[in-house]
This record gives C-alpha cells, sequence and structure tokens, in this order.
C-alpha cells in the first residue's frame, strides 16, 4: 500500500510508483546492500557483516586508499571530518540521520532548512555555512552546532500573498526574515511567485542550532564535494518547482542566483580556508 511505504532517508511517507523522495531526493527504491560473502542484508553504517564478520567494502573501487584509511583506523568517527569524501559518497544528507549516523562534517559544510506555510506556497529557507565544527550535541528543539556560521535567507513569496507590501522583517514571526526589501535579490516568476534572496548572510559567532524539522519541512546537510554548487543549483530548482510552485525556469534563474551568492559570500575560501 502506499501509505505503508516511507523513505529510508527521512521517514516520510512516499507513494509507490515514485522513483525519488520529494523531501530529500533519495531513490525511493533502494536495493539493499548484502555481505559479498554469506549475502547477509547490511544495515546503513555497518562495517563489517554481523554474520559471518566479513569487513563490508562498498562497491566503488574508485577510492581505493579512502577505503584503507577507514580500515586502519579502527574508530572512524572519531575523526569525522578531515575529509568530507570519506564519510559521504552523495552529496547531500538529511542532517539529523547524518547526524545519528557519524556522517556530519565538522570541518566545512552547507545546511539547508525549510520552513513551509501549511495554508499556502509562502516558503522560507535558510542556508548556513559553518566551518572548524568544536561540538555538535542534540538539544530539545534541534542540533547545536559550537561554531560560527553564515546564514543566508530565501523567501518565495505566492501572489495571493496579502501583506506582500509589508517588509519582511516586519510581518508575523513565520513569515518574516531580518532583511528588507532593499537588501533582496527579488525574481519575479511568471506566475508572479517573488524569490526574494539575501544580497549577503548574516553572521553568527560561538555557536547556531538548526531547528528539528516538522511535517514536510527538511534540513539538509551538503558535503564539500567538487561538485557541491552544481549539486546546489539541482537541488532549489527541484524544491522550488516542486514544493513552492514557482515554474522550472523561474526556480533554475532563481537557484543560480542563490548559489552565486553563496560562492562570493559563503564559499569556502578566505576565512574557511
Amino acid at each position: 500500500m502506499d501509505e505503508a511505504l516511507t523513505c529510508k532517508g527521512c521517514g516520510k511517507p512516499l507513494k509507490s510508483h515514485w522513483e525519488f523522495c520529494p523531501f530529500c531526493k533519495l531513490p525511493v527504491h533502494i536495493k539493499p546492500k548484502k555481505c559479498k560473502k554469506c549475502g547477509e542484508e547490511l544495515g546503513e553504517g555497518m562495517l563489517i557483516c554481523p554474520v559471518c564478520g566479513k569487513a563490508v567494502s562498498d562497491a566503488g573501487a574508485k577510492k581505493p586508499a579512502a577505503k584503507k584509511k577507514q580500515v586502519e583506523h579502527k574508530a572512524p568517527a572519531k575523526k569525522p571530518a578531515k575529509e568530507p569524501e570519506e564519510i559521504s559518497d552523495v552529496p547531500f544528507r538529511n542532517l539529523f540521520d547524518a547526524y545519528t549516523h557519524g556522517k556530519l562534517p565538522f570541518g566545512q559544510g552547507y545546511i539547508i532548512a525549510s520552513f513551509f506555510s501549511e495554508t499556502s506556497y509562502y516558503s522560507i529557507y535558510e542556508i548556513v555555512s559553518y566551518a572548524g565544527v568544536k561540538e555538535i550535541f542534540l538539544t530539545d528543539t534541534g542540533l547545536q552546532f559550537v561554531t560560527g556560521g553564515k546564514k543566508l535567507h530565501v523567501l518565495v513569496e505566492p501572489d495571493t500573498y496579502q501583506l506582500k507590501y509589508q517588509e519582511p522583517v516586519s510581518r508575523a514571526e513565520s513569515e518574516k526574515i531580518p532583511k528588507r526589501f532593499n537588501e533582496l535579490e527579488t525574481i519575479i516568476a511568471k506566475n508572479q511567485t517573488k524569490i526574494m534572496i539575501s544580497k549577503e548572510p548574516i553572521e553568527s559567532y560561538g555557536s547556531f542550532t538548526i531547528l528539528k524539522p516538522s511535517g514536510v519541512n527538511f534540513a539538509v546537510v551538503f558535503y564539500k564535494l567538487p561538485e557541491v554548487y552544481d549539486s546546489l543549483v539541482e537541488f532549489f530548482v527541484e524544491t522550488l518547482n516542486r514544493q513552492t510552485n514557482v515554474p522550472e525556469h523561474d526556480a533554475r534563474l532563481a537557484a543560480q542566483e542563490i548559489t552565486k551568492i553563496l560562492k562570493k559570500h559563503m564559499g569556502f575560501e578566505g576565512e574557511y580556508k
């Protein structure tokens, strides 16, 4: 039954004919990994087969040095972020799942959190860049990162929004972002939806917290991989088009503008290098 199918990445309900999860973009029908020696089905993050004890080796022989390093270090979780390529073979993961499985990068990363309205396509995205995390721990409300960070806001305002002339900083708590119109780049889509992107991020010092998402909201972490900006563009094209009703052409324009600002003001060079 469709209602019994849930995403193995984020746990959201899915339909059986879907090929990808619309919330975290993982494939819906993932073939379980099996032990090459005895055929036992293996869970996410297992390093040895629980039946025969054979070490788990990924099919990708593209990075043999990384696999050898992982076997030699008996406790890889103690060094989770020296090389992001070693802890993820995908561009991004559900943030809280990555934390649970020891796959959160301490070195550098981008986090995207969404806040969707329950009654309209009105939406807010918060994009955080960080580096050099000292500690990450779970709180009652979310994940706290002990490090500084930069946060960029994206506001999607449908044409039906009643208070469109009110400054975003002055709107209701669930609809506001800390920016005025003159601090935002605005793209008006074909259906008159406005995508408003902060021209510059705000900076936090010491620590920041990512709230645990509820409902259809999400929080994902992108790894510092060579194709990270291409992945960010495609991710925003998908979520803006499917979840906020922005036409695909305009969604791509907005995604490219978001990524351009990220590279300029929140790239992993300079202070993050």
